[in-house]
């Protein structure tokens, strides 16, 4: 069975102070996953403008999610892809990369807390790995 892609939420929650999430993020990072560059520059830029982290703590961050998990390169079929799929789902441009990735990566299930659970895009679904 292919791995599941993981959105930038699901990096993130390893942060949260919400300690069922923090674990839930870290028990599916240890399971493996696949991410894509897009996955790093949200975080990247989530834990530095919003966060406050120092670099250190960020390049330590993208380091051990990069050696848990299968990173999927942006491209310009990505990008057409995305383009696609912003359209014809009406999905932010940022979620359709997202998207375009997963499906591109072969993965069955993309574990997103903000995109809608239990939506099928193509031969992906989209499901929130914190929903009870």
């Amino acid at each position: 069975m292919s791995q599941p892609f993981l959105d930038s939420n699901v990096v993130l929650y390893l942060l949260s102070c919400d300690a069922a999430k923090a674990d839930r993020a870290q028990a599916l990072l240890e399971a493996g996953g696949v991410i894509s560059v897009q996955v790093l520059n949200e975080v990247t830029s989530i834990c530095l403008r919003k966060l406050k982290m120092p670099w250190l703590e960020v390049e330590a961050l993208l380091l051990a999610v990069k050696a848990a998990c299968e990173v999927m390169p942006l491209t310009v079929a990505s990008h057409e892809k995305a383009v696609e799929l912003a359209k014809r789902f009406q999905l932010s441009f940022y979620d359709a990369n997202i998207v375009a990735s997963a499906l591109l990566s072969g993965a069955p299930v993309l574990l997103s807390e903000d995109m809608h659970s239990g939506m099928q895009i193509d031969r992906l679904f989209i499901q929130n790995p914190f929903k009870k």
